[in-house]
Protein backbone atom coordinates (compact mmCIF):
# COMPACT_ATOMS: atom_id res chain seq x y z
CA UNK A 1 0.00 0.00 0.00
CA UNK A 2 1.36 3.21 -0.99
CA UNK A 3 2.25 5.84 2.13
CA UNK A 4 -0.54 8.32 1.01
CA UNK A 5 -3.29 5.36 1.13
CA UNK A 6 -1.92 3.89 4.32
CA UNK A 7 -2.27 7.70 6.05
CA UNK A 8 -5.46 7.98 4.70
CA UNK A 9 -7.14 4.88 6.01
CA UNK A 10 -5.46 5.72 9.28
CA UNK A 11 -7.54 9.02 9.13
CA UNK A 12 -10.61 7.15 8.54
CA UNK A 13 -10.12 4.35 10.90
CA UNK A 14 -8.52 6.41 14.19
CA UNK A 15 -9.67 9.68 15.76
CA UNK A 16 -7.39 12.80 15.72
CA UNK A 17 -6.21 14.04 19.25
CA UNK A 18 -8.41 16.57 20.96
CA UNK A 19 -5.57 17.62 23.15
CA UNK A 20 -7.86 17.59 26.46
CA UNK A 21 -5.25 18.36 29.20
CA UNK A 22 -5.85 15.65 31.42
CA UNK A 23 -3.58 12.22 32.26
CA UNK A 24 -6.70 10.13 30.83
CA UNK A 25 -6.85 11.46 27.43
CA UNK A 26 -2.95 11.74 26.95
CA UNK A 27 -3.17 7.93 28.26
CA UNK A 28 -6.09 7.04 26.22
CA UNK A 29 -3.59 9.06 23.05
CA UNK A 30 -0.88 6.66 23.91
CA UNK A 31 -2.69 3.12 24.01
CA UNK A 32 -4.48 4.21 20.54
CA UNK A 33 -0.93 5.11 18.66
CA UNK A 34 1.00 2.30 20.26
CA UNK A 35 -0.30 0.02 17.62
CA UNK A 36 1.28 2.25 14.92
CA UNK A 37 4.38 3.38 16.98
CA UNK A 38 6.57 0.29 14.76
CA UNK A 39 6.62 0.52 10.82
CA UNK A 40 3.54 2.56 10.56
CA UNK A 41 5.14 4.77 12.13
CA UNK A 42 8.30 4.80 10.38
CA UNK A 43 6.57 4.90 6.84
CA UNK A 44 4.43 7.67 7.48
CA UNK A 45 5.47 10.25 10.25
CA UNK A 46 7.42 12.68 7.86
CA UNK A 47 3.71 13.34 5.78
CA UNK A 48 2.24 16.77 6.81
CA UNK A 49 -1.00 16.25 5.16
CA UNK A 50 -3.15 19.02 7.30
CA UNK A 51 -4.65 19.07 10.83
CA UNK A 52 -7.11 16.60 10.28
CA UNK A 53 -4.96 14.22 9.64
CA UNK A 54 -2.51 13.46 12.62
CA UNK A 55 -3.18 9.24 12.92
CA UNK A 56 0.70 9.18 11.63
CA UNK A 57 2.24 10.83 13.95
CA UNK A 58 1.94 10.17 18.17
CA UNK A 59 0.99 13.65 18.96
CA UNK A 60 1.76 12.96 22.46
CA UNK A 61 4.24 16.19 23.08
CA UNK A 62 1.64 18.09 24.70
CA UNK A 63 1.52 15.46 27.53
CA UNK A 64 4.66 14.69 27.85
CA UNK A 65 5.78 17.68 27.93
CA UNK A 66 3.78 18.61 31.23
CA UNK A 67 4.76 15.43 32.47
CA UNK A 68 0.81 14.46 32.41
CA UNK A 69 2.38 11.41 30.87
CA UNK A 70 6.12 10.53 31.62
CA UNK A 71 8.92 9.14 28.75
CA UNK A 72 8.99 6.06 30.91
CA UNK A 73 5.73 5.45 30.09
CA UNK A 74 5.25 5.91 26.19
CA UNK A 75 8.51 3.71 26.19
CA UNK A 76 6.86 1.08 27.81
CA UNK A 77 4.07 0.78 26.02
CA UNK A 78 5.34 0.95 22.84
CA UNK A 79 7.83 -1.53 23.16
CA UNK A 80 5.06 -3.73 24.70
CA UNK A 81 3.50 -3.90 21.90
CA UNK A 82 6.69 -3.61 19.44
CA UNK A 83 10.29 -4.90 19.22
CA UNK A 84 13.03 -2.33 19.56
CA UNK A 85 14.24 -2.79 16.09
CA UNK A 86 10.25 -1.99 14.59
CA UNK A 87 9.77 0.41 17.37
CA UNK A 88 13.37 2.00 16.87
CA UNK A 89 12.53 5.38 14.75
CA UNK A 90 9.42 6.14 17.96
CA UNK A 91 11.64 5.23 20.31
CA UNK A 92 14.36 7.79 19.34
CA UNK A 93 11.86 10.67 18.39
CA UNK A 94 11.10 9.98 22.09
CA UNK A 95 14.74 10.08 23.23
CA UNK A 96 15.09 13.67 20.97
CA UNK A 97 13.05 15.66 23.61
CA UNK A 98 15.37 14.31 26.37
CA UNK A 99 18.57 14.88 24.64
CA UNK A 100 16.90 18.65 24.04
CA UNK A 101 16.59 18.97 27.86
CA UNK A 102 19.96 17.32 28.82
CA UNK A 103 21.57 19.21 26.60
CA UNK A 104 20.66 22.77 27.12
CA UNK A 105 20.90 21.93 31.09
CA UNK A 106 24.73 21.28 30.58
CA UNK A 107 24.65 24.29 28.26
CA UNK A 108 23.00 26.39 30.91
CA UNK A 109 24.18 29.45 29.24
CA UNK A 110 22.32 29.39 25.98
CA UNK A 111 18.67 29.74 27.66
CA UNK A 112 19.77 33.60 28.86
CA UNK A 113 21.32 34.38 25.86
CA UNK A 114 18.22 33.47 23.64
CA UNK A 115 16.13 35.64 26.19
CA UNK A 116 18.38 38.32 25.97
CA UNK A 117 18.36 37.98 22.14
CA UNK A 118 14.66 38.28 22.38
CA UNK A 119 14.84 41.60 24.08
CA UNK A 120 16.62 42.94 21.64
CA UNK A 121 14.52 41.88 18.81
CA UNK A 122 11.67 43.20 20.49
CA UNK A 123 12.99 46.34 20.58
CA UNK A 124 14.01 46.88 17.23
CA UNK A 125 10.63 45.85 15.94
CA UNK A 126 9.79 49.04 17.89
CA UNK A 127 12.30 51.30 16.26
CA UNK A 128 12.56 49.59 12.72
CA UNK A 129 8.91 49.82 10.49
CA UNK A 130 10.20 47.60 8.26
CA UNK A 131 10.54 44.74 10.77
CA UNK A 132 7.93 44.93 12.31
CA UNK A 133 5.67 45.56 9.42
CA UNK A 134 7.20 42.03 8.20
CA UNK A 135 6.84 40.17 11.19
CA UNK A 136 3.42 41.28 11.71
CA UNK A 137 2.75 39.87 8.73
CA UNK A 138 4.64 36.91 9.27
CA UNK A 139 3.15 36.05 12.47
CA UNK A 140 -1.02 37.09 10.46
CA UNK A 141 -0.04 34.76 7.98
CA UNK A 142 -0.31 37.16 5.24
CA UNK A 143 3.29 36.74 3.85
CA UNK A 144 1.89 34.99 0.23
CA UNK A 145 3.58 32.11 0.49
CA UNK A 146 0.90 29.62 0.65
CA UNK A 147 2.23 26.89 3.13
CA UNK A 148 4.34 29.33 5.50
CA UNK A 149 0.72 31.13 6.10
CA UNK A 150 -1.58 27.91 6.48
CA UNK A 151 0.88 26.83 8.87
CA UNK A 152 0.82 30.14 10.89
CA UNK A 153 -2.93 30.07 10.93
CA UNK A 154 -2.92 26.30 11.79
CA UNK A 155 -0.81 27.31 15.16
CA UNK A 156 -3.01 29.96 16.26
CA UNK A 157 -6.03 27.80 15.77
CA UNK A 158 -4.41 24.66 17.04
CA UNK A 159 -2.13 25.32 19.29
CA UNK A 160 -0.05 22.25 17.52
CA UNK A 161 2.20 21.84 14.11
CA UNK A 162 3.42 18.62 12.78
CA UNK A 163 7.39 18.79 13.04
CA UNK A 164 7.77 18.57 9.60
CA UNK A 165 6.00 21.95 9.50
CA UNK A 166 7.72 23.27 12.24
CA UNK A 167 11.49 23.33 10.27
CA UNK A 168 9.71 24.32 6.89
CA UNK A 169 8.57 27.51 8.95
CA UNK A 170 11.47 28.04 11.37
CA UNK A 171 13.54 28.36 7.59
CA UNK A 172 11.27 29.97 5.93
CA UNK A 173 10.77 32.45 8.47
CA UNK A 174 14.73 32.83 9.08
CA UNK A 175 15.77 32.71 5.14
CA UNK A 176 13.32 33.70 3.03
CA UNK A 177 11.77 36.22 5.23
CA UNK A 178 15.13 37.45 6.69
CA UNK A 179 13.29 37.78 10.49
CA UNK A 180 15.38 37.00 13.54
CA UNK A 181 15.18 33.81 15.03
CA UNK A 182 14.91 34.52 18.22
CA UNK A 183 11.05 36.29 17.54
CA UNK A 184 10.27 32.95 15.35
CA UNK A 185 11.06 30.85 18.59
CA UNK A 186 9.00 33.59 21.15
CA UNK A 187 6.47 32.99 18.04
CA UNK A 188 6.57 29.68 18.64
CA UNK A 189 6.53 29.34 22.27
CA UNK A 190 3.96 31.51 23.15
CA UNK A 191 1.72 29.58 21.25
CA UNK A 192 2.46 25.64 21.07
CA UNK A 193 0.09 23.37 23.20
CA UNK A 194 3.55 21.69 23.83
CA UNK A 195 6.30 24.48 24.19
CA UNK A 196 8.69 23.66 25.66
CA UNK A 197 12.17 25.87 25.67
CA UNK A 198 14.68 23.33 25.20
CA UNK A 199 13.36 21.94 22.54
CA UNK A 200 11.69 25.02 21.18
CA UNK A 201 15.43 26.87 21.61
CA UNK A 202 17.48 24.26 20.49
CA UNK A 203 15.40 23.49 16.87
CA UNK A 204 15.21 26.80 15.95
CA UNK A 205 19.24 27.20 16.15
CA UNK A 206 20.02 24.27 14.85
CA UNK A 207 17.73 25.19 11.73
CA UNK A 208 19.36 28.44 11.60
CA UNK A 209 22.96 26.67 11.38
CA UNK A 210 23.82 27.80 14.85
CA UNK A 211 23.61 24.70 17.34
CA UNK A 212 25.37 22.48 14.25
CA UNK A 213 27.80 25.20 13.02
CA UNK A 214 26.99 26.31 9.14
CA UNK A 215 24.64 23.38 8.69
CA UNK A 216 21.63 24.96 8.68
CA UNK A 217 18.08 23.51 7.73
CA UNK A 218 16.75 24.52 4.72
CA UNK A 219 13.30 23.93 3.38
CA UNK A 220 12.58 22.52 -0.27
CA UNK A 221 10.35 23.37 -2.64
CA UNK A 222 10.59 19.47 -3.40
CA UNK A 223 10.56 18.04 0.08
CA UNK A 224 7.56 20.20 1.16
CA UNK A 225 5.51 19.38 -1.88
CA UNK A 226 6.52 15.40 -1.57
CA UNK A 227 5.96 15.32 2.59
CA UNK A 228 2.07 17.30 1.83
CA UNK A 229 1.60 15.52 -1.20
CA UNK A 230 1.32 18.45 -2.68
CA UNK A 231 -1.36 20.09 -0.85
CA UNK A 232 1.84 22.88 -1.46
CA UNK A 233 3.83 23.43 -3.68
CA UNK A 234 6.03 27.22 -3.68
CA UNK A 235 7.72 26.80 -6.70
CA UNK A 236 9.70 30.27 -6.71
CA UNK A 237 9.11 31.43 -3.58
CA UNK A 238 11.61 29.75 -0.96
CA UNK A 239 14.99 31.02 -0.73
CA UNK A 240 16.93 27.55 -0.72
CA UNK A 241 20.87 29.37 -1.16
CA UNK A 242 20.96 30.51 2.61
CA UNK A 243 24.07 31.67 4.58
CA UNK A 244 23.72 30.20 8.68
CA UNK A 245 23.65 32.85 11.27
CA UNK A 246 26.70 33.59 12.97
CA UNK A 247 26.41 33.23 16.47
CA UNK A 248 30.43 33.50 18.14
CA UNK A 249 29.15 32.66 21.80
CA UNK A 250 30.93 30.20 23.56
CA UNK A 251 28.43 28.11 25.36
CA UNK A 252 30.92 25.98 27.30
CA UNK A 253 29.63 22.73 29.05
CA UNK A 254 29.18 22.63 32.45
CA UNK A 255 28.75 19.56 34.87
CA UNK A 256 25.36 18.63 35.34
CA UNK A 257 23.33 19.89 38.76
CA UNK A 258 23.09 17.37 41.39
CA UNK A 259 19.77 16.31 42.23
CA UNK A 260 17.87 14.43 45.04
CA UNK A 261 16.30 10.81 43.70
CA UNK A 262 12.97 10.38 44.59
CA UNK A 263 13.76 7.49 46.95
CA UNK A 264 15.21 10.24 49.37
CA UNK A 265 12.24 12.21 49.90
CA UNK A 266 11.74 13.10 53.06
CA UNK A 267 8.43 12.00 55.70
CA UNK A 268 6.86 15.06 55.57
CA UNK A 269 6.63 17.80 52.97
CA UNK A 270 4.29 20.18 51.13
CA UNK A 271 4.61 19.23 47.37
CA UNK A 272 4.78 21.87 44.83
CA UNK A 273 3.64 20.65 41.46
CA UNK A 274 5.42 22.26 38.47
CA UNK A 275 4.19 22.35 34.09
CA UNK A 276 7.65 20.00 34.01
CA UNK A 277 6.46 16.97 35.90
CA UNK A 278 2.52 17.40 36.48
CA UNK A 279 2.99 13.23 37.79
CA UNK A 280 5.71 13.61 40.12
CA UNK A 281 4.02 12.49 43.27
CA UNK A 282 3.47 9.08 41.55
CA UNK A 283 7.29 9.20 41.53
CA UNK A 284 7.64 9.50 45.43
CA UNK A 285 7.67 6.81 48.48
CA UNK A 286 6.02 9.23 50.56
CA UNK A 287 2.55 10.88 50.28
CA UNK A 288 2.63 15.16 50.83
CA UNK A 289 1.27 16.93 53.91
CA UNK A 290 -0.82 19.06 51.10
CA UNK A 291 -0.09 20.07 47.38
CA UNK A 292 -0.16 23.11 45.39
CA UNK A 293 0.25 24.02 41.89
CA UNK A 294 2.93 26.83 40.42
CA UNK A 295 2.43 27.62 36.79
CA UNK A 296 4.69 29.62 34.85
CA UNK A 297 3.42 30.03 31.47
CA UNK A 298 3.64 33.89 31.49
CA UNK A 299 7.19 33.44 31.78
CA UNK A 300 8.05 31.99 28.28
CA UNK A 301 8.24 35.81 26.90
CA UNK A 302 7.93 38.75 27.48
CA UNK A 303 4.98 39.17 24.89
CA UNK A 304 1.70 37.79 25.76
CA UNK A 305 0.89 34.08 25.61
CA UNK A 306 -1.85 32.55 23.14
CA UNK A 307 -5.22 31.86 25.24
CA UNK A 308 -4.88 27.99 23.83
CA UNK A 309 -1.18 27.40 25.42
CA UNK A 310 -1.67 28.73 28.68
CA UNK A 311 -5.87 26.80 28.58
CA UNK A 312 -3.57 23.49 27.97
CA UNK A 313 -1.15 24.63 30.84
CA UNK A 314 -4.05 25.85 33.15
CA UNK A 315 -6.34 22.72 32.61
CA UNK A 316 -3.18 19.99 33.05
CA UNK A 317 -2.47 21.64 36.06
CA UNK A 318 -5.99 21.06 37.45
CA UNK A 319 -5.91 17.89 36.59
CA UNK A 320 -2.92 16.69 38.33
CA UNK A 321 -3.33 18.95 41.91
CA UNK A 322 -7.32 18.19 42.03
CA UNK A 323 -8.70 20.49 44.15
CA UNK A 324 -5.66 22.32 45.51
CA UNK A 325 -4.11 25.77 45.56
CA UNK A 326 -2.84 26.42 41.86
CA UNK A 327 -0.40 29.71 41.71
CA UNK A 328 0.77 31.65 39.20
CA UNK A 329 4.52 32.76 38.55
CA UNK A 330 4.44 36.56 39.89
CA UNK A 331 3.71 35.15 43.53
CA UNK A 332 5.25 32.09 44.02
CA UNK A 333 7.33 32.80 46.89
CA UNK A 334 4.91 34.34 48.82
CA UNK A 335 2.29 31.44 48.38
CA UNK A 336 4.45 28.99 49.37
CA UNK A 337 5.89 30.73 52.46
CA UNK A 338 1.81 31.06 53.50
CA UNK A 339 0.98 27.16 52.43
CA UNK A 340 4.21 26.16 54.31
CA UNK A 341 2.62 27.92 57.55
CA UNK A 342 -0.50 26.28 57.27
CA UNK A 343 0.26 23.05 56.73
CA UNK A 344 3.39 23.47 59.64
CA UNK A 345 6.20 22.44 57.52
CA UNK A 346 9.49 23.19 56.77
CA UNK A 347 9.91 21.53 53.37
CA UNK A 348 8.92 21.73 50.38
CA UNK A 349 9.44 19.18 47.29
CA UNK A 350 9.53 19.72 43.31
CA UNK A 351 9.95 17.97 40.66
CA UNK A 352 13.60 18.62 39.20
CA UNK A 353 13.03 22.24 36.80
CA UNK A 354 14.93 21.62 34.03
CA UNK A 355 15.83 25.46 32.38
CA UNK A 356 13.14 27.24 31.66
CA UNK A 357 10.34 29.47 33.31
CA UNK A 358 9.55 26.73 36.32
CA UNK A 359 13.62 27.01 36.88
CA UNK A 360 13.73 30.99 36.82
CA UNK A 361 11.17 31.42 39.36
CA UNK A 362 12.10 28.57 41.70
CA UNK A 363 15.32 30.47 41.44
CA UNK A 364 13.68 34.14 42.00
CA UNK A 365 11.58 32.16 45.46
CA UNK A 366 14.55 30.76 46.47
CA UNK A 367 16.10 33.61 48.86
CA UNK A 368 12.71 33.87 50.44
CA UNK A 369 11.84 30.68 50.57
CA UNK A 370 15.72 30.29 52.14
CA UNK A 371 14.91 33.48 54.79
CA UNK A 372 11.64 32.05 56.47
CA UNK A 373 13.74 28.73 57.05
CA UNK A 374 11.92 26.48 54.43
CA UNK A 375 14.05 23.69 52.72
CA UNK A 376 13.35 23.66 49.24
CA UNK A 377 14.46 20.05 47.53
CA UNK A 378 14.27 19.03 43.80
CA UNK A 379 13.66 15.60 42.73
CA UNK A 380 14.93 14.02 39.72
CA UNK A 381 13.72 11.50 38.21
CA UNK A 382 16.23 8.21 36.90
CA UNK A 383 15.12 8.92 33.47
CA UNK A 384 16.86 12.31 33.52
CA UNK A 385 19.49 11.49 35.56
CA UNK A 386 20.84 8.26 33.48
CA UNK A 387 19.92 9.49 30.11
CA UNK A 388 21.00 13.06 30.19
CA UNK A 389 24.76 12.67 30.53
CA UNK A 390 24.50 11.39 26.79
CA UNK A 391 23.71 14.89 25.43
CA UNK A 392 26.88 16.02 25.09
CA UNK A 393 27.62 17.20 22.08
CA UNK A 394 25.10 15.38 18.99
CA UNK A 395 22.35 13.33 19.16
CA UNK A 396 24.66 10.09 18.19
CA UNK A 397 26.25 9.72 21.60
CA UNK A 398 21.95 9.65 23.19
CA UNK A 399 20.90 7.57 19.91
CA UNK A 400 23.89 5.33 20.60
CA UNK A 401 22.85 4.88 24.29
CA UNK A 402 19.31 4.35 24.09
CA UNK A 403 19.62 0.35 24.70
CA UNK A 404 21.74 0.41 27.88
CA UNK A 405 19.33 3.74 28.97
CA UNK A 406 16.49 1.64 28.78
CA UNK A 407 18.31 -1.57 30.14
CA UNK A 408 19.00 0.15 33.54
CA UNK A 409 15.37 1.53 33.36
CA UNK A 410 14.06 -1.66 33.19
CA UNK A 411 12.44 -1.30 30.43
CA UNK A 412 11.97 -4.28 28.34
CA UNK A 413 13.29 -4.14 24.31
Amino acid sequence: MKTKDLIAELAARFEQPDFTPTRQAGLARLVAFSERAGDVYDRCRNYDLGPEYRANVSALSPWIRHRLITETEVLEVALRVHDFKKAERFVHEVFWRTYFKGWLEQHPTVWPAYQAGLRRQIKSLEKDRRLAAYYGEAIAGETGIDCFDAWAEELGTTGYLHNHARMWFASIWIFTLRLPWELGADFFLRHLIDGDPASNTLAWRWVAGIQTKGRPYIARVSNISKFTDRRFCPTHQIITNVTPIDDESDHLRKRLPDAVPPKDTPNEFLLLVTEDDMQIADALPHAPVATIGALATTGRSPLPIAELAQRFASGAMQDACGGAVIINQDAWANEIIEACERHQTKTVVTGYAPIGPSATALAEAQPNLTAAGIKLIQVRRSFDTIAWPHATKGFFAMKKAVPSVLEKLGITH
